[in-house]
């Protein structure tokens, strides 16, 4: 679908977000110079053309005492990966799944699933409970908690900003192939 310039426009301005207040797409139509009615139809076409399938809330979730997440992964046979994935995604607890390539020799895990909780002796249950319920004792697997959080954003899709200028490295070396597989 080619996009329109107030689609684009509309994309962008929500980047980050409806803006809390009584009338979101009206304040949004003021910003673009165009109607709430407008701003709703656009809304519905993007929609209908599944560019945009869904709105969401980022909860804080350390705001609210959920202070511990582990990201727990999963070396599962091909074949098998998709139900166990479609299983563990429809665990109450699980927040985040999904599969991803392995790289042989530095990476064995192809299964991926976050959980987050109050505390560690949540999560811990949470998992011992997943492991149970998908039969996954002998699958090998490693349990990753967080120590620090440096961000949490929503993904940011579009045309950029503005144009961000990196500086030149100070040091050239060859990535090897590995990394640039698994970044």
């Amino acid at each position: 679908m080619e996009l329109s310039n107030l689609q684009h426009r509309l994309i962008e301005r929500l980047r980050d977000g409806l803006p809390l207040g009584k009338h979101p797409y009206a304040d949004i139509a003021n910003d673009l110079g165009a109607t709430e009615e407008t701003v709703i139809e656009t809304l519905e076409q993007l929609i209908a053309h599944k560019v945009i399938n869904r709105f969401g809330m980022i909860i804080r979730h350390r705001a609210l005492g959920y202070q511990a997440n582990a990201m727990c992964v999963f070396d599962i046979g091909d074949d098998a990966a998709p139900d166990i994935g479609k299983a563990m995604a429809a665990l109450p607890y699980v927040t985040l799944c999904y599969r991803r390539e392995r790289v042989a020799g530095v990476w064995p895990y192809n299964l991926y699933c976050m959980i987050h909780g109050r505390d560690r002796l949540t999560v811990r249950a949470q998992i011992r409970h997943l492991f149970a319920r998908l039969e996954l004792h002998d699958a090998p697997h490693k349990v990753l908690f967080s120590k620090q959080c440096f961000t949490q954003r929503a993904g940011k899709y579009g045309a950029p900003r503005a144009s961000v200028s990196l500086p030149a490295p100070t040091e050239t070396r060859a990535i090897p192939d590995e990394v640039r597989e698994i970044s």
